[in-house]
């Protein structure tokens, strides 16, 4: 009982870390219908900004500084880039982003080059909260929940309970119309782009003492940040948060239990072999769920699109 207490809060740390990162992406996507290849490139610049600012001003001045610089980049590039693209159609704004990706790399590189910084957790936050038998729960991690948890509420009454968010909303489905009332759309459009790279510089900046800060973290976590949007439903809020959630207790559980394929497969009917002399059977029936922990939110994926093609709680199907 104990293990699956610390389990569901490992879990339910990662998963909404994870939403920190496709909040902004399902924002982004339900706002311009932009599929931004470089959000996790927005994510990574959050924490390297805050690891040089905190070497000047500390770690509160990083949290607070960093995604408001990552923030007016990402409006910058919307401004300045996307939306001259965004005219030709998808293909050339995936081509846009994806190309993005690779130069902020590149300049990551070369500004802090290419070993892991020693971004660490802030003093204050740098002890034992509780601990459940023998298993330490860390402080930080409890503040990264309250973080997560303050972000999604944030959104959520933004969008559905202040004037800003129906604006939003309405220039999401009558963008003409918003704008003959007198709403300047496309600076509405640069707005939400630069509020969802900030959102992806928050994560990046509490995740970088416990994740690392090197130049392949965008690469780690880019392409779960596509997985969980497709398994929540393309533009949902809800479905971002429910997806991160499951992500993040399925491979936490997975790679805690060793449990084994053939017992799993024998659960659901499906008998041992009796030969199993070709190599790939044997190994493939002596597989243990740590082995599988970081393809399961892959093989979830698969399963929703061929069962619930829009997602959980999604709309659009594309």
């Amino acid at each position: 009982m104990d293990l699956i207490l610390v389990n569901l809060i490992d879990g339910l740390v990662t998963g909404l870390l994870l939403f920190m990162l496709s909040a902004g992406l399902t924002l982004i996507f339900s706002m311009m219908g932009v599929l931004n290849f470089a959000h996790a490139s927005f994510y990574m610049l959050g924490a390297y900004f805050a690891y040089s600012i905190s070497l000047a001003l500390g770690f509160w001045v990083g949290l607070l500084v960093a995604p408001l610089i990552v923030g007016l980049a990402g409006a910058g590039v919307e401004r300045y880039g996307l939306r001259r693209v965004h005219q030709y159609g998808h293909v050339p704004e995936l081509i846009f982003t994806f190309g993005l990706a690779l130069l902020i790399e590149e300049l990551v590189q070369f500004v802090w080059g290419k070993n892991q910084m020693p971004y660490n957790v802030p003093e204050i936050l740098n002890f034992t909260a509780f601990a459940i038998s023998g298993n330490s729960i860390p402080a930080y991690k409890i503040f990264m929940i309250f973080i997560s948890v303050g972000i999604f509420i944030g959104l959520l009454y933004v969008l559905t309970k202040t004037r800003v968010g129906m604006i939003i909303q309405a220039a999401l489905s009558y963008p003409r119309t918003v704008e003959a009332l007198g709403h300047n759309v496309p600076l509405i459009f640069m707005g939400v782009f630069g509020v969802g790279t900030a959102l992806a510089g928050v994560a990046g900046v509490i995740a970088g003492p416990v994740l690392g800060t090197f130049p392949g973290m965008a690469f780690v976590l880019g392409s779960i940040v596509f997985v969980t949007i497709v398994i929540g439903g393309l533009g949902s809020l809800w479905g971002a948060l429910v997806a991160s959630l499951l992500i993040g207790w399925i491979t936490t559980f997975a790679k805690s239990y060793n449990i084994e394929m053939e017992n799993v497969l024998n659960a659901i009917g499906i008998s041992t072999p009796e030969n199993l002399s070709d190599s790939v059977f044997r190994d493939f029936w002596s597989l243990t769920s740590p082995q599988i922990a970081d393809i399961l939110p892959y093989i979830l994926m698969v399963l929703i699109l061929i069962f619930r093609p829009a997602g959980l709680f999604g709309k659009r199907s594309s």
